[in-house]
């Protein structure tokens, strides 16, 4: 394998040594859930785990994929780890599609079986006041809430996403056309699209909050609401993540015309992340 890479040519398939990194990763995101789950349950100790835990698991992706970066540029990296880059960038986007349908299909089943057969001729005596339409809630169980509606912010938010799809393809052909300038003008555009569209749900957050009274204890419309479009904007915050990295990279002259993966898994993920929430904006707040 040295020899082959002292002749400027990648090995086989290469594999790396062994290393620090999953074992510091798992003991950090440990201690980062730990503080959290103290923090909810008011311990002391709790917000300052939970801060040492992301400070931690940050310095153990940077020091990681900076190795992985390393090893790219310096050749390590042929075919066939491109190849297998690939498939594991499917099957985790894979894994996210089943935990948003995780999400959705709960959505589903309070809205199509809970509601109506909690509002049946066999559930009057319990629920006199409660009718089968989604939103509703039987009288004095709990606060009353306005459901959130798709305008104007949640349009606003699908506008700025669907652009930022356009953005980042142009960016990707503009890449594969060696056009590194415009490349990064539209990934810059793209990362801006994505941070304004946090800005917004930020807003939005607040507007339901303080003037709807829709909070995550709203029954179970403000249960799923929160944990879907919460889930998804955290989604949208690492896709911005990614690209920022990715931006950096580029800056930095890692990619190629015919060798950049790192682009187009990152690029994966955002269209992935733009589609969920086209699904989310049709179901959470049109139906």
């Amino acid at each position: 394998m040295s020899s082959q890479h002292a002749a400027g040519k990648a090995p086989y398939y290469f594999v790396p040594g062994p290393s620090k990194w999953p074992v510091l990763g798992g003991a950090s995101l440990l201690l980062t859930m730990a503080g959290a789950s103290a923090w909810i349950n008011g311990y002391n100790w709790g917000p300052a785990a939970n801060i040492i835990g992301i400070i931690a698991t940050v310095i153990v992706l940077l020091k990681w994929f900076g190795e992985a970066f390393a090893e790219s540029e310096s050749g390590l990296y042929s075919a066939r780890i491109d190849v297998s880059f690939r498939w594991s960038m499917s099957w985790f986007i894979f894994s996210e599609v089943m935990f948003f349908a995780g999400f959705f299909g709960a959505l589903f089943y309070a809205r199509s079986v809970t509601i109506p057969w909690l509002a049946d001729i066999d559930h009057k005596l319990l629920w006199p006041d409660f009718s089968a339409q989604w939103g509703n809630t039987p009288a004095g169980t709990i606060d009353p809430f306005t459901k959130m509606g798709p305008f104007p912010i949640p349009t606003i938010n699908t506008a700025l996403l669907l652009l930022s799809g356009v953005t980042l393809t142009i960016s990707h052909h503009a890449l594969r056309a060696g056009e590194r300038g415009k490349t990064a003008f539209w990934l810059l555009a793209t990362i801006v699209l994505g941070a304004i569209f946090m800005g917004f749900q930020v807003y939005e957050y607040m507007h339901a909050y303080s003037d709807l009274n829709l909070k995550l204890t709203s029954g179970i419309y403000g249960s799923t609401f929160y944990m879907l479009t919460g889930f998804h904007g955290f989604h949208v915050t690492l896709g911005a993540i990614m690209l920022a990295v990715v931006l950096y990279r580029l800056m930095k002259g890692h990619f190629t015309p015919d060798n950049h993966f790192g682009f187009e898994g990152a690029a994966w993920y955002w269209h992935f992340v733009d589609v969920v929430w086209l699904g989310l904006y049709v179901v959470v707040y049109w139906l």
